[in-house]
């Protein structure tokens, strides 16, 4: 095992009718922008147990936060928040809305250019606080310190740490789950599942504990991902779900461990240039990159195939083979297209996207550095 230090410090209130408790969570003297995105959580019911739960704060909103944030409409936030003295925001919906109430944090404070921040690196010493409550389960924004914001003048989506941004509390009431649409259900599933292989699928460094515990979020997601689409899906279903994407991406199964994470950059290219989602970027990605890469990650592959999927490994080939192949139906069982044909898209997807990845210095991904622009290349066009 790796060495590491680990800490999370968001608070956790899971269940149904927490939204409730943003009362006692929030300071009363504080001044609450509330963002959220579309105007969905108008409709479902989140957005008056919100309003009941912030009786007695001083608050306003900023709605219109994209899929794939942008740094355009954030700054518009940032903007609100300079103008009106808000000191706290409260993030209101899934990871998009999450990352960009981030990098709103971060920006309200910084003193210069807030393109830097994502653009070159630049150090982030001061935030507003940041709370959420979650809408759909996907990315584990809710309770880490990572963000990734599109510029949609430059075609960039890229990303930034700091544990400044990392919000104080998470509300999780698996009941929101009830009213999202099929595709966000998808992405749900599929997000949290690559995430958790980014983290697992590597080499072996005798991490026991993270490796049972990633194992654990893969099972559950294989098993109850593809219950979330029926009619009567138990709240138990949405439970598992939701706390699985939480726990894919909150520090816990990559402590100690090496990552990878190719996929990851990859399908953001993806989205900048074609505007996918990001979830179906990954499902498109990560069966192509585990046959690239079957060999340097041949022992972790064997290990999933045999403690998740269940496979006889007696021919290790056949069985890389299989669980490869095992993967991508799995995301065809969450409805999840995973070629690039099935978005009208072809090889010459290849050609823009590893400009992209050589513009953004992405030249050698992975946990060994082994995919170079050549297998991006590769990997690419195997997926049309």
């Amino acid at each position: 095992m790796l060495n590491f230090s680990f800490v999370n410090p968001t608070q956790i209130h899971f269940g149904q009718g927490q939204i409730a408790c943003l009362s006692s969570n929030i300071p009363q003297d504080t001044k609450v922008l509330v963002v959220y995105g579309g105007g969905s959580i108008k409709k479902n019911g989140v957005y008056e147990q919100v309003c009941e739960a912030l009786n007695g704060h001083s608050w306003g909103e900023f709605a219109g936060i994209e899929p794939n944030p942008s740094y355009q409409t954030c700054m518009q936030a940032v903007d609100m928040v300079k103008q009106n003295g808000y000191d706290f925001i409260l993030a209101v919906g899934g990871g998009s809305v999450i990352d960009g109430c981030k990098f709103i944090a971060a920006a309200a404070l910084f003193d210069g250019e807030p393109w830097d921040i994502l653009g070159k690196g630049a150090e982030v010493k001061s935030a507003l606080p940041l709370g959420v409550v979650l809408t759909l389960p996907a990315t584990g924004s809710e309770s880490n310190s990572f963000s990734v914001v599109s510029n949609k003048d430059t075609n960039d989506k890229l990303p930034f740490a700091t544990p400044l941004v990392q919000p104080k509390f998470a509300v999780l009431d698996p009941d929101v789950m009830k009213t999202l649409p099929e595709r966000q259900l998808a992405n749900g599933v599929v997000d949290a599942f690559v995430h958790t292989m980014e983290q697992y699928l590597t080499y072996p460094v005798n991490a026991k504990v993270q490796d049972r515990f990633a194992e654990g979020l893969l099972l559950t997601l294989m098993e109850e991902g593809p219950k979330v689409f029926d009619k009567d899906v138990s709240y138990d279903v949405r439970a598992n779900v939701m706390w699985s994407a939480t726990m894919a991406l909150n520090g816990l199964i990559g402590a100690g461990v090496p990552q990878d994470w190719g996929t990851h950059m990859i399908g953001h290219e993806i989205t900048a240039v074609y505007g996918l989602d990001h979830a179906q970027t990954l499902a498109i990605v990560l069966p192509r990159l585990m046959e690239e890469q079957k060999e340097t990650k041949r022992e972790k592959i064997l290990q999933y195939a045999q403690r998740v999927l269940g496979l006889d490994t007696t021919n290790p080939d056949e069985a890389i083979a299989l669980a490869i192949k095992k993967t991508e139906m799995f995301f065809h069982d969450v409805k999840m297209p995973t070629r690039l044909s099935d978005y009208g898209l072809g090889e010459e997807v290849a050609d823009k996207i590893v400009l992209q990845l050589e513009r953004h210095g992405m030249t050698a991904l992975g946990e060994h550095q082994a995919v170079t622009l050549e297998k991006s290349r590769q990997i690419l066009i195997r997926s049309v």
